[in-house]
């Protein structure tokens, strides 16, 4: 399907369900006038300064990007920045930023919102997450009209999307990416011609989900049922991530050690199966059998 004639889009996105939901776009002809992304942050043990991966990607493909630390104050401080310019649509995939109010009159025909859950289900930063940690099998796309309430506006367009066993946060997203952007190819059209009406969403049915924590990564290696460990390595990876911590009289005074668990089995049926490679604070990483022979056998 070709772009309609003389549609200008801007897109505001971040991360794997942005860049995939993009790449979608692009693909089938839905190119962007302009990017809108974080800025670079410090990545990594030595905090290198780096682009977001979808920022160079558009850079390659010579779309230009805009990297706003914040929206609300824009209308004051710049009003020639680019996202106030006139466009035909806005698209938000995973932006990570709230649309201020009066940005969400600019486009003419307002924001279309790629959210990953069937709505009015996990509104919120983190429907992927929540779905993985629930132990779901299945959970959904879903294309709306954007309002000033999280995740509140009317739908266009809902379908559901397989959790295979093996499915991390970071797959899960890409794979719903890809749909969302396959939806909004099919969706565009007739949402500007005005041939597809949104519907309300059922409000009295909305669940929430929150940001998530660093803390919420950690397990009990010896209570925590192995069920709940897969789920949470699913949803945490790659970060937070998850972790244990042991006690041995041999650390210094006591102290408890930090273990990140690095590689699961997801197939496994014991924990001893599941839990491949782990990294013990400041050692590198080793087997669990290794580990346990080394920390845990008195």
């Amino acid at each position: 399907m070709t772009q309609p004639q003389k549609l200008d889009i801007i897109f505001f996105g971040t991360g794997p369900l942005a860049e995939s939901t993009l790449y979608t776009l692009y693909t089938s002809g839905y190119i962007p006038k302009l990017v809108v992304t974080k800025p670079d942050a410090p990545v990594g043990r030595h905090q290198v300064i780096t682009p977001p991966f979808i920022k160079e990607w558009c850079i390659s493909k010579g779309i230009p990007v805009y990297q706003p630390e914040k929206l609300k104050d824009l209308q004051e401080t710049d009003q020639n920045s680019p996202i106030l310019q006139p466009y035909d649509l806005a698209i938000v995939a995973s932006y990570g930023k709230i649309i201020p109010a009066f940005l969400l009159a600019v486009p003419k025909h307002g924001f279309l919102n790629v959210h990953p859950s069937r709505l009015p289900l996990y509104r919120g930063p983190s429907p992927i997450q929540s779905a993985l940690l629930d132990g779901l099998d299945t959970t959904a796309v879903s294309i709306m009209q954007l309002d000033e309430k999280m995740d509140h506006g009317p739908l266009l367009v809902q379908q559901d999307i397989q959790i295979a066993a093996q499915d991390t946060a970071h797959t899960l997203e890409l794979a719903c990416g890809r749909l969302g952007g396959e939806l909004l190819v099919q969706v565009i059209p007739r949402y500007i011609d005005g041939s597809l009406k949104p519907v309300e969403q059922d409000h009295d049915k909305a669940t929430f989900c929150s940001f998530i924590k660093k803390e919420q990564g950690e397990i009990d290696i010896m209570n925590t049922p192995l069920s709940e460990i897969k789920n949470k390595y699913r949803a945490f990876y790659p970060w937070p991530g998850i972790f244990f911590f042991i006690q041995k009289n041999n650390l210094d005074n006591g102290k408890q050690l930090r273990v990140k668990v690095a590689k699961c089995n997801l197939l496994a049926d014991t924990i001893e199966e599941c839990i491949q490679t782990v990294i013990p604070e400041g050692k590198s990483e080793m087997t669990f059998a290794d580990f346990k022979r080394g920390y845990l056998t008195k």
